[in-house]
């Protein structure tokens, strides 16, 4: 079906065999998109079947969609026991009781009542102690960025953040990456053409390093982890940075199992070679970077048995790592939020980008791409849509983190999640929106000191689809939200625009996260939320593409035109001169940046905080490496642990140790232990692997127990990992010690479970 455009934008062809709607052996089939509540970061094309009374059937993957070419995971196959399930709550509530965290505090009300109290709380806060005082938190790469955003500038706040220390998770890359190149890159897998491995454009990457992720099971960064042996079987050869055996780690030329923490040490010591040993692209170097002999003298002493020295490596690994990457161009980088997750981050991701820039993969088929959000879509589907239009200055000087972080001025729309506790701390929070995140479970490190927070708050409402222990421990207002399979909405970022359709009537009162932000943001400002319905908000989104809502639903995902080599020709800068959108011209190895605001320009590594090396007096007490957030393809993060299908394969949280360091520690597979370090403690159970190295251990996060209603913020006290780790940015305001810290472990008593 031909869309009615106003304003045609070049797009790559991509024809689709079935509409976005259809009858098939007695049921209803559906085209749409997989985002939230709940989900992850991908957005999988599927199609939903319904019976004649459009009740949910199944789901399969949409093998035309080019993204996932059909694949789905466990979470998406039990969608109907999330929408189905009892405890889901269907209603919007009220705390009926004085007091937080109590279990039967809460009673049903209206919409329109809950609406008012929100209103009504969130305005006397605002006209009493200021809109910014008004802090909004929302999940991480989902369908609530831009809503969660755009209400918080309505109601006259800059501080919308997600609450994880230095935000470490993507924004310690995506900030370097914004201000020494000017854009943001990603391993081309092909994903950015309608006809992925079959375009003649496409070239298979000779060797991939995938680092600091386990891709198949956390698929990062609005990538799926099964493209890596797509390419592995049409030759790739993979490199792996990471201190566990992974299943590709087992496969790989080179596995460098490095010590946690010291990947910036790593990066330094393969620059060193690259460089000594005459290996980068001399074209790409003295033609379109800046500093390269600032990098060279910065990395003159990391040698490989310097930097293996610190890493806990064989130098001749470093070596052969550096040669194969550097010699086998095309080279692309799939990286991950290990990356992110060290005080160092910065300098880390600094040292990494550089690798791939002299070796002259920038921007070439195979190599690393810039990205860009699809047909000119310039409202931020991660937040920041109109803050700048919106608040005046001075609002905009209370955004958190401002004022200690010169970084946060340099296109970053969100606040910084450390500086928001500290405000908080300080009494300049008053109330908190919680948006399809549970902040104390998943992303807040130091629980103890947010909930105190949360329960010091002269307001809170939480929108989500089930009661969390954040939702217990702090909401007086409670908003419940649509599945994914009940509402519509859109999908742009990286690669291509896609559509959310309705496929099944979604129970009781639920409504979508965009009318929930549409009809109160409209209250506050009308002229931020100048919109009638939610299909007017997302054509006004979809404007630059010239597709409307109805003409992009009715025509499936569509893919822009893709350009290689966009610096060289001009399509980076905006006064279209070739070269990249920075203060030089040039793709920056040292950073004007970061120096003019006072920070390191180069590539650079710390030690972690609490670590063998800065630590050793407390090493000896804890003499367990300790690494955080092992992900599972069965959960995201807090979401899906309500889900019986899936609590099968992964019942109880575990912490991972090799065979020796279990039986140097006396504990045996499958048994309860307290891991514990100076900031805190949690039980978690053993699993037994030789994946991960003698001497650490690997422990999961987001957990909570659903099925107990009546422990303590079900049981996730007891059992979150976050416990143990501290809110500690680096001088940037980004990066934390969250995968890189020390513990001890042993045996929880029998009285004590």
């Amino acid at each position: 079906m031909e869309a009615v455009e106003s304003n045609p934008q070049p797009r790559q062809e991509l024809e689709y065999s079935k509409p976005w709607q259809w009858e098939e052996d007695g049921l209803t089939g559906t085209r749409t998109t997989v985002w939230s509540a709940p989900g992850c970061h991908e957005g999988c094309g599927v199609f939903v079947y319904t019976d004649k009374d459009g009740n949910y059937v199944k789901v399969e993957g949409d093998p035309e969609n080019p993204f996932n070419r059909g694949r789905l995971c466990p979470r998406c196959f039990c969608i109907d026991e999330v929408m189905n399930h009892p405890d889901r709550v269907l209603y919007p509530m009220k705390r009926a009781k004085a007091e937080r965290g109590n279990p039967d505090a809460w009673e049903r009300i209206s919409w329109d009542e809950a609406y008012d109290i929100c209103y009504e709380e969130l305005k006397r806060v605002a006209d009493t102690w200021g809109g910014d005082t008004i802090h909004f938190q929302r999940g991480t790469g989902r369908d609530v960025q831009w809503q969660v955003g755009r209400l918080a500038y309505a109601v006259g706040s800059p501080n919308e953040y997600g609450c994880m220390s230095g935000t470490s998770c993507y924004l310690p890359r995506l900030s370097q990456m914004a201000m020494t190149t000017g854009g943001q890159m990603v391993a081309d897998m092909s994903a950015f053409l309608a006809k992925r491995y079959d375009d003649p454009e496409y070239v298979v990457p000779n060797c991939i390093m995938v680092w600091g992720c386990n891709p198949l099971d956390s698929n990062p960064d609005f990538q799926l982890g099964h493209w890596i042996t797509d390419l592995m079987q049409r030759g790739s050869k993979i490199i792996t940075v990471d201190p566990r055996l992974t299943w590709i780690a087992s496969r790989s030329e080179v596995h460098l199992a490095l010590r946690p923490g010291t990947d910036g040490a790593l990066a330094m010591g393969m620059l060193n070679v690259i460089i000594n040993e005459d290996l980068y692209d001399h074209d790409f170097v003295e033609n379109w970077t800046y500093g390269f002999e600032q990098l060279a003298e910065r990395v003159a002493d990391w040698t490989p048995e310097h930097a293996a020295e610190v890493c806990w490596l064989d130098p001749d690994d470093i070596r052969r790592a550096a040669r194969l990457f550097a010699e086998k161009k095309p080279s692309s980088v799939f990286w991950g939020v290990a990356v992110d997750m060290q005080n160092s981050g910065t300098g880390a991701a600094q040292g990494i980008q550089a690798i791939f820039a002299i070796t002259g993969n920038i921007d070439i088929p195979g190599g690393m791409i810039f990205t860009h959000m699809p047909f000119g879509i310039t409202q931020d589907m991660q937040g920041g849509w109109g803050m700048q239009e919106i608040l005046p200055p001075e609002v905009l000087e209370k955004r958190c983190g401002v004022q200690q972080y010169p970084m946060y001025r340099y296109g970053i729309a969100h606040a910084s999640p450390d500086a928001a506790l500290e405000a908080a701390e300080e009494g300049r929070c008053k109330a908190i929106w919680v948006q399809s995140t549970n902040t104390l479970t998943g992303m807040a490190d130091e629980v103890e000191r947010w909930k105190k927070v949360f329960e010091g708050l002269e307001f809170c409402c939480v929108v989500d689809a089930f009661m969390t222990p954040t939702a217990q421990a702090a909401a007086d207002v409670f908003l419940p939200i649509k599945c994914w399979p009940e509402k519509q909405s859109i999908r742009a970022y990286y690669y291509d625009v896609s559509t959310m359709n309705p496929c099944v009537a979604a129970p009781g009162e639920v409504k979508s996260d965009a009318e929930i932000c549409l009809t109160l943001g409209k209250r506050f400002n009308p002229d931020v939320w100048p919109w009638d319905t939610e299909e007017e908000v997302l054509d006004e989104i979809l404007k630059p593409s010239g597709f409307t809502f109805q003409t992009l639903k009715e025509n499936g995902p569509a893919y822009p035109e893709f350009t290689y080599r966009k610096y060289e020709k001009g399509l980076m800068r905006p006064d279209g001169a070739p070269g990249f959108n920075t203060p030089t011209g040039l793709f920056e190895l040292c950073s004007t940046i970061f120096e003019g605001s006072g920070l390191d320009p180069l590539p650079n590594f710390k030690e972690p905080a609490l670590s063998p090396v800065s630590s050793p007096l407390e090493y000896k007490e804890y003499p367990i490496i300790l690494m955080t957030g092992a992900r599972s393809p069965v959960f995201f993060h807090t979401e899906h642990r309500m889900i019986d299908r899936l609590r099968q394969f992964n019942s109880d949280p575990f912490v991972q140790l090799s065979t020796k360091t279990a039986a140097e520690l006396g504990v045996a597979d499958g048994q309860w232990v307290w891991i514990e370090n100076p900031r805190g403690k949690c039980r978690q159970k053993v699993q037994i692997t030789d994946m991960v190295r003698d001497g650490m251990a690997l422990g999961q996060h987001g957990w909570w127990y659903p099925e107990d209603k009546d422990a303590d913020l079900f049981d996730m006290p007891e059992i979150n990992i976050n416990f143990l780790l501290k809110n500690a940015p680096s001088v940037t305001g980004f990066g934390a010690d969250i995968k890189c810290t020390l513990c001890k472990i042993y045996p929880v008593a029998e009285e004590e479970m």
